[in-house]
């Protein structure tokens, strides 16, 4: 495949790519001079669970998930009383 260096240096990665290997807009990667106009580009990896909470607050069923405060034990969160919540 080719691609084209914008007059900005970006590097655009084909539609075709960016689907096969779910590539998203914000996702890091690492490039490595291997040499003379030769490189590596590797997706750096994500960790586990990143973007559940963005997942969860986007839930269809508004105010089902809720943010808690953070402390330092989870002696003090109780579980959501499920009768009290929307049915779908």
């Amino acid at each position: 495949m080719i691609t084209t260096v914008s007059t900005k240096g970006q590097i655009v990665l084909p539609a075709e790519i960016r689907k096969r290997d779910r590539v998203e807009a914000g996702q890091e990667f690492e490039i490595e001079r291997i040499d003379q106009g030769e490189y590596l580009l590797k997706r750096k990896t994500r960790r586990p669970n990143e973007g559940i909470v963005k997942l969860l607050l986007a839930c269809p069923v508004k105010g089902w998930v809720r943010p808690l405060d953070r402390v330092e034990t989870t002696d003090d969160i109780t579980a959501p009383n499920l009768d009290d919540l929307p049915r779908l």
